[in-house]
């Protein structure tokens, strides 16, 4: 919202605050001001000039030579090559030394051998954007339309010598989308009164009623319309002064009614039409619900098709206006318009913004008719409308506007105990204080055993229940003297939870071992998850997605991340390892009644080489056996208790030969491997690893307490064995069996080697361990590490038939 200051100073007394004060003001009582700019701030010596004769340029014939009358003893000649300029216009003039918007400076030039002494100036060059300067002038110079003095300052005339206020509104402020509203704002802040416009209205004789007839079929949209005829009115372009209010306010004057329409809405914050009465179509206005299909061609000249939800204006028969939205191009008021049919209405908010979206059409009409309107406004502003065209255009208003009215303009009332307002504030405010700012609000009010009765007025939508009336109150008052203290409750220091630690904890494990981080969208498509699912289930699906790619909320954050690795391979970038943090959404309902289960996961990606020692010549490729270390490493990190196993698995999506499922104490958690050739091709991948866990899953299971080991003081005995097994006997399970027997001596029990081939029977398979025997107390012998070595051997052959390979 653009607020002139020179405006402001028609509704309240304010000569004594600069525009910068009142910008101040404004922003500390909760109106924020987002900017004070000048309009005269680049402008200097801009006058105004009378042309005296314009001829063409001898040398040139897009030029012409003018000589202007700028108040001075002689004219000056001015090489100007607009096409509009004519002698006997009175123009703005910049003179030679002048600057204008933009840091131009005008400077004495020779054009085609012709002396020019400054510039005849367009509204553009003038600071003003070409949106919004008259179709008249939008290609050329601006010529004043009516007799001005050669050598004044030009910058009054042309409403330059204002300043804006622009205001970022929240969209509870809708009262300050108004002239008038800003003006109670400043008032109340002030605490001076508001001077409000008096219509003054010559009526006719006749009544409007005797041509035009008001029927409101959807009284639920539309309580309230108002139907004004003014007849004889005299098309024309508006006055000055009024052309520049509007030009500032960031509207395109086009004619003397359509433009008082326009400057009642930014008065008044009402939204008004105006509709050519000849051209209307019949005598009578029906309001109702369109027709699904039906058509109107609007204002902006484009055909649109409406629904059964959208309001219209209609003749009778066709629509001529969507109600609230924008009017009909059949009816507007154009140059031949002599009878004008004047319409001030309430339209529900809920109405206006729906046609509005659907239809693609905001406009300053539908942005006001959505937050809601004051009631209270509607028929006056329609009065101030009528006598601005009267003023303006001439024309009789007939008497007695034609109405339907079944609008409420009941104000709220609202009961706050003052002990209220200072235990939420934590200030001392006495009754009279309070009653003083109530009264700086304009809200009448009673005082009785410790209560407030305020009756609000319905120019403030936004105040209905009680804690509005306790801001109000706080910004009055100033955010600024309330006191400032600290919350006198117990003091809970800091931290974070028991999951937070562990995230952080697996974070800075995985980058430590040179993983990088990823963060993607938690939104995706079901079609990528395909390729890790058997069966499609129910799904979590957007309402309004903001693409195909982003429709659903994803299950697995394994697509997310392997787009990523084909994004660094498309960039010839082929060493990349990532892993995610993240949420996965699960429902088990196909209509989405209750909120989806949302669960923390970690997902990894690896292709291309691990590690590389140029020096030595070694390169490592990411393999199962790395992605396995990483796991293992990660659960160690977490100091996660219970029985870790790796099974071979086949999973949809992963290679069938060279994948796993992690289980912790028998229950699943996840899964790790190299990803199905068929896949990795799908995202253009070379061999690739992943690995995905239910990190919440995993983080509920009990932690081992960290405790502290001495360094061994005594040596340990260390002893290799190659055992002969059938190949459907896992290392796992051979390690599992040396543990169990190998008692408190044993430390530690390790694969390094595996074989099969020549040598071997057909089906079996060798696997080496490399067992160490350790007493933290005193030196083992020989013999005692013999008793339990011989112990497992014996387990492993009863258990699994492995024996020593020879």
């Amino acid at each position: 919202m653009l607020v002139s200051y020179k405006w402001l100073k028609d509704y309240v007394e304010i000569d004594d605050l600069s525009p910068a004060d009142i910008a101040e003001k404004l922003t500390r009582s909760g109106v924020e001001v987002d900017a004070v700019q000048s309009l005269n701030e680049e402008i200097t010596n801009l006058v105004v000039g009378k042309v005296l004769t314009c001829v063409k340029h001898p040398e040139a014939d897009k030029l012409n030579l003018c000589q202007v009358d700028v108040g001075e003893e002689e004219p000056v000649q001015i090489v100007c090559g607009a096409k509009n300029v004519g002698e006997g216009q009175f123009v703005a003039v910049a003179r030679v030394g002048a600057r204008l918007p933009g840091g131009m400076k005008i400077k004495r030039a020779k054009l085609r051998g012709q002396v020019s002494e400054g510039m005849i100036c367009s509204l553009q060059e003038l600071g003003f954007q070409g949106k919004v300067v008259p179709k008249k002038y939008s290609e050329g110079i601006f010529n004043f339309p009516q007799e001005m003095v050669p050598g004044e300052d030009a910058l009054a005339p042309l409403g330059l010598d204002d300043t804006l206020l622009e205001l970022d509104l929240t969209p509870n402020r809708s009262d300050c989308l108004s002239m008038l509203g800003v003006a109670y704002e400043v008032a109340a802040i002030l605490d001076r009164d508001v001077k409000i416009p008096e219509p003054a209205l010559v009526l006719a004789k006749e009544k409007a009623s005797d041509s035009i007839a008001v029927n409101v079929e959807a009284n639920d949209d539309n309580p309230y319309y108002g139907a004004t005829v003014i007849k004889g009115v005299k098309i024309s372009e508006s006055p000055l002064w009024l052309q520049t209010v509007l030009m500032n306010a960031g509207v395109r004057p086009l004619n003397n009614v359509v433009d008082v329409t326009n400057y009642v809405l930014l008065e008044y914050g009402q939204p008004l039409h105006a509709f050519d009465l000849d051209r209307f179509g019949s005598e009578k206005v029906v309001v109702r619900r369109a027709t699904e299909g039906e058509h109107i061609v609007t204002l902006d000249e484009t055909e649109r098709t409406l629904t059964g939800e959208h309001l219209v204006i209609t003749n009778g028969e066709s629509p001529v206006a969507i109600a609230g939205v924008m009017g009909g191009a059949t009816s507007e008021v154009n140059n031949t318009t002599a009878n004008v049919l004047l319409e001030s209405a309430y339209f529900s908010p809920s109405t206006v913004r729906k046609a509005s979206k659907e239809l693609g059409l905001r406009s300053d009409s539908s942005i006001r008719f959505e937050k809601g309107v004051d009631p209270n406004r509607v028929a006056e502003a329609g009065k101030r409308a009528a006598s601005l065209i009267q003023q303006l255009a001439g024309g009789e208003v007939l008497a007695e506007t034609v109405e339907f009215d079944e609008l409420s303009r009941e104000e709220r009332r609202v009961d706050i105990m003052l002990s209220k307002i200072n235990d939420v504030l934590g200030t001392s405010l006495t009754e009279a204080e309070v009653t003083n700012i109530l009264s700086q609000l304009k809200f009448d009010h009673d005082y009785n055993d410790g209560t407030f009765t305020i009756n609000v007025p319905t120019r403030r939508q936004d105040i209905t229940i009680k804690p509005d009336i306790i801001e109000e109150v706080a910004r009055l008052y100033g955010y600024d003297n309330i006191p400032v203290t600290l919350p006198n409750t117990s003091a809970t220091p800091g931290g974070l939870t028991t999951e937070q630690r562990q995230k952080r904890r697996a974070r800075r494990f995985l980058e430590g071992a040179g993983i990088h981080e990823a963060v993607s969208y938690s939104l995706t498509t079901a079609k990528k998850e395909a390729y890790f699912k058997k069966s499609e289930g129910p799904r979590v699906n957007v309402a309004l997605p903001m693409s195909e790619e982003r429709s659903t909320l994803r299950t697995t954050l394994l697509p997310h991340l392997l787009d990523a690795l084909s994004h660094n391979k498309n960039r010839n970038v082929y060493d990349v390892h990532l892993y995610e943090i993240g949420s996965v959404f699960h429902t088990n309902e196909t209509t989405i009644t209750t909120q989806p289960e949302e669960k923390a996961f970690l997902s990894g990606a690896f292709m291309g080489l691990w590690h590389e020692h140029s020096w030595q010549g070694e390169k490592k490729p990411v393999d199962f056996y790395v992605v396995k270390g990483i796991v293992e490493g990660l659960l160690e990190e977490l100091h996660v208790s219970g029985e870790v196993r790796f099974v071979q698995t086949e999973k949809v999506g992963f290679h069938p030969g060279r994948t796993a499922t992690l289980f912790i104490n028998d229950e699943e958690v996840g899964c790790l491997g190299q990803l199905h050739p068929s896949v990795a091709k799908e995202w253009s991948l070379p061999a690739t690893y992943v690995f995905e866990l239910n990190l919440q899953h995993v983080l509920s299971f009990p932690t081992n307490r960290v405790r502290y080991e001495a360094i061994p003081r005594y040596p340990a005995i260390q002893r290799d064995i190659a055992l002969v097994v059938d190949d459907a006997v896992q290392a796992e399970e051979l390690k599992s069996v040396i543990v169990a027997f190998g008692g408190r001596l044993l430390r530690r029990a390790e694969v390094f080697d595996v074989y099969q081939g020549e040598h071997l029977e057909e089906g079996k398979k060798s696997l080496a361990f490399a067992l160490k025997y350790e007493d933290p107390e005193r030196t083992l012998t020989d013999d005692e590490v013999t008793s339990v070595h011989t112990k497992v051997l014996q387990a492993l052959e009863e258990k699994l038939g492995a024996t020593l390979r020879s």
